[in-house]
């Protein structure tokens, strides 16, 4: 094993306790929450380095980089998921390889994402739909207004090739994130007695995982903490 690989599977099963952790603080099974390694900025032999490692989920930001990377990686088996903000002259590409899009929040990326959902011909594409949790009026994070999740949700259900699974969110800066994410769980009840079958919540960095997994997070999105400080943007 390289030196880079023992220092991810090290990072790697650091991070693995932290989630056990949580859930079994929360009452839950460990294997109730799914981890989705970040991958922005680093090369695609880190990718490969998780996946020998086990790790069947990654993320991406960027689209330029995230396509370039899934092409270069498309031998793994793996779950792309894109949850950087989308464009909605991109979400037509970033369907052709993104097997999960978290940021859908406005209803003008659907067309977009069917078209290339349609183009890739792999089926449904499964879509989450990103929260905003800061203050009215706050600018900086992306997300749909709560009171505008309702009707976005059933956009969602009714666009054909598009497959809704649940919600994401990224707590405010500065902001406790326990008091975000309890905030995220009181939105959620009601779209999930509306969406029975979406019951995906991601939610939760490397700094705040265990707040997210205390208020029901499914999947946590985690990069630095497994695979260290980010390289300088080239």
């Amino acid at each position: 094993m390289s030196q880079r690989s023992e220092e991810i599977a090290a990072r790697l099963a650091a991070v693995g306790e932290r989630i056990a952790t949580a859930c079994a603080d929360a009452g839950r099974e460990a294997d109730s929450v799914r981890l989705v390694v970040v991958t922005k900025f680093f090369p695609s032999s880190d990718v490969r380095i998780l996946a020998d490692l086990g790790v069947t989920d990654v993320g991406e930001n960027r689209h330029q980089e995230a396509e370039a990377k899934a092409a270069e990686c498309a031998d793994l088996d793996l779950c792309w998921h894109f949850i950087g903000g989308l464009q909605s002259n991109k979400a037509a590409a970033v369907a052709g390889y993104a097997d999960v899009v978290e940021s859908v929040d406005r209803v003008k990326l659907l067309s977009g994402l069917q078209r290339g959902a349609a183009a890739r011909g792999r089926g449904p594409l499964d879509v989450l739909i990103q929260v905003s949790l800061d203050p009215p009026g706050a600018g900086g994070r992306s997300g749909v207004d709560p009171a505008e999740l309702a009707p976005l949700a059933e956009r969602v259900e009714e666009a054909e090739g598009l497959r809704l699974r649940g919600l994401m969110a990224v707590a405010p800066l500065g902001e406790d994130p326990g008091a975000a994410f309890e905030r995220l769980a009181q939105i959620r009840r009601p779209f999930l007695a509306a969406h029975p079958d979406a019951g995906v919540l991601s939610a939760g960095m490397s700094g705040d995982l265990e707040a997210a997994i205390a208020h029901g997070a499914t999947h946590v999105r985690v990069g630095s903490a497994v695979l260290g400080s980010r390289p300088a943007v080239k």
